[in-house]
């Protein structure tokens, strides 16, 4: 994250891939389908085998190129798949995958070990996609990124400086490429929350859920979000919880912390606008 961002000069992008596909997440995804399916098979498999009808119908089916005009030598299909597969729009990248996994070949293990290796490198790289069955399936949508970023913009502002520090913060721990902080983030995502439930409370001692109780009789907080949000708070403070017990006993994954991220997100902006709306003075 930029110094900018970091202190609220700038609003801090959300940098999910949906819809596009950055060099590091397509070189990624090309080093999966060779490291699966070309590197192992040199030279190029016998013609008639199942393998080798894989690369034909790679050639002839997805490629739409002439069978003839497939290559003896291995090194020039390589090179063939390799200059296609940067070359093409980010959603044939996407295409392409979902043929590769949805075609038969005689080395069952080859899917298996594409499909693991190419969810691995579609988290790191945050994609908003992944790989579920044999289908590339959409995790994040635009609505989602823009409440993350909604609720930059409404809380960079000095009164709601604590709310704006945990909110990207979360972000960032989420976002970091080379050693993403799940398990932190969600526990940031949650601080945002507490923090503008207190400061609209106007008691920044009191925890979420005497907050939340404040914020009923001040704005008109549904009972049902204040049981919802104290119930995540719960979850992330028990015994057992994120905030408290910070063992590896239970894993957080990708997901987990990105739905923190955005309900958090989406409650703040939502608190915010209450707050504005019931003539809430900050300060």
């Amino acid at each position: 994250m930029k110094f900018s961002e970091r202190i609220g000069k700038k609003p801090v992008k959300v940098d999910i891939q949906i819809e596009s596909m950055d060099d590091d997440l397509r070189k990624g995804l090309w080093n999966c389908f060779y490291q699966s399916y070309l590197s192992p098979i040199r030279p190029f498999p016998t013609s008639g085998t199942k393998l080798s009808l894989f690369f034909e119908s790679l050639w002839t089916d997805f490629f739409k190129e002439t069978i003839d005009k497939l290559p003896d030598e291995y090194y020039e299909t390589e090179e063939y798949l390799k200059g296609k597969f940067f070359r093409m729009e980010w959603y044939e990248v996407y295409d392409c995958l979902e043929f590769v996994l949805k075609t038969k070949t005689s080395l069952e293990r080859l899917p298996r070990i594409f499909f693991n290796s190419c969810n691995k490198v579609l988290e790191k790289e945050l994609s908003a996609y992944r790989i579920v069955g044999t289908e590339i399936t959409q995790m994040t949508d635009k609505n989602e990124i823009q409440e993350i970023e909604e609720s930059l913009v409404n809380s960079a502002v000095p009164h709601l400086k604590s709310v704006y520090v945990h909110l990207s913060t979360a972000l960032s721990l989420l976002s970091d490429r080379k050693s993403p902080d799940y398990r932190n983030s969600i526990k940031e995502s949650i601080s945002a929350v507490e923090s503008i439930s207190k400061i609209i409370a106007g008691d920044r001692k009191a925890e979420l859920g005497k907050a939340l109780k404040v914020l009923s009789d001040k704005i008109g907080l549904h009972n049902g979000l204040k049981a919802g949000f104290s119930s995540i708070y719960g979850y992330t403070s028990d015994e057992g919880g994120i905030r408290h017990a910070m063992s590896d006993e239970k894993e957080i994954y990708f997901e987990d912390a990105k739905y923190m991220l955005v309900a958090c997100s989406a409650f703040v902006n939502y608190l915010i606008m209450k707050a504005e709306r019931a003539g809430i003075i900050w300060g």
